[in-house]
């Protein structure tokens, strides 16, 4: 598999000298902290997933913002699913401090949401070159690589993330690490033949577990494990029945995760129900026009879809 220069960054991390890494470590810490503002990211995040919406609607309100707090309130923004009002407050972050690595996350974040694939990864891909210990950065690619089936590269990423040690990373990106993990692997299953089904079959149950420990009320823990029980054969523990209660469970918790309502009209669709099926897929093609998974979903029954 070639790697692009990032990836090849990542690699050769583990087989360096140990003088060189110490040479690059203090040249890129003496280097970069005079060219970016740096901010307790991991704090900021974890408050941000604790934020209430009074809260949040305080920090929105006061006359004068910090850089933290203006970061805080990107994030929640994006948690709402707000993204144009998220691009604005990294903008102003931008305005007043033109090199902060974490509101430029928050930019490509948008464009990626906006499907800005190329804009978004590029954006990425520069941050993990400048600054390698930003989870965010791995995360957000991530998600890019899973959408266009680049598993092997996806995993990559989530791997490097697990690979920074939990007290390194805040809670929610730990946890979509495992979540990536688990569902490239399951693609990678899913697609292969009977050697690449044990290969990466054989762990994606304890991955999704593993985040459930982490973060149980997760609406995206709800969604691997129900997504899961949809898709894998019965000896390997698929439950169609079990694959309703997390998915109905993700709807819940999250109306917004649009691969959801997909994942569900495919469980529709298996036990037999094509109305609910088509309700389903529809409802998510309405949410999101350009959700890649139902666009996918659909253009493989079309034949069901447009029969009387």
């Amino acid at each position: 598999m070639k790697l692009s220069k990032w990836g090849q960054i990542i690699n050769k991390r583990t087989r360096a000298s140990p003088v060189p890494t110490i040479f690059f470590c203090f040249f890129m810490i003496t280097f970069f902290s005079a060219q970016a503002f740096a901010l307790e990211w991991v704090n900021l995040h974890e408050q941000s997933d604790k934020l209430t919406g009074l809260e949040s609607a305080e920090i929105a309100a006061a006359e004068y913002k910090t850089i933290d707090s203006l970061y805080v309130l990107g994030l929640t923004y994006l948690a709402e699913y707000k993204d144009d009002a998220a691009q604005t407050i990294f903008l102003e972050i931008l305005s007043k401090a033109p090199d902060t690595i974490e509101a430029k996350w928050g930019l490509g974040e948008v464009a990626r949401r906006k499907y800005k694939l190329a804009q978004a990864s590029q954006i990425f891909e520069e941050l993990i070159l400048q600054s390698p210990d930003f989870s965010p950065s791995y995360i957000s690619l991530a998600y890019i690589k899973f959408n266009l089936k680049d598993y092997k590269q996806a995993i990559l990423l989530a791997k490097q993330v697990i690979n920074q040690g939990q007290k390194n990373v805040d809670t929610s990106n730990y946890v979509r690490a495992y979540l990536i993990l688990a569902g490239a692997n399951g693609m990678l299953a899913e697609n292969g033949g009977p050697l690449a089904k044990v290969i990466h079959g054989i762990g994606v149950f304890s991955m999704l577990k593993k985040a459930e420990k982490l973060q149980p009320e997760c609406p995206g823990v709800y969604f691997g494990l129900g997504t899961f029980y949809l898709m894998a054969p019965g000896f390997a523990g698929g439950d169609i029945e079990k694959s309703f209660i997390y998915l109905e469970q993700a709807i819940q918790l999250d109306p917004n995760l649009i691969d959801v309502y997909a994942r569900l009209a495919q469980a529709y669709k298996q036990k037999g129900d094509i109305p609910k099926f088509k309700e389903y897929l529809n409802l998510a093609l309405e949410k999101d026009p350009n959700n890649l998974l139902s666009q996918e979903i659909r253009q493989e029954n079309l034949l069901i879809i447009q029969a009387d």
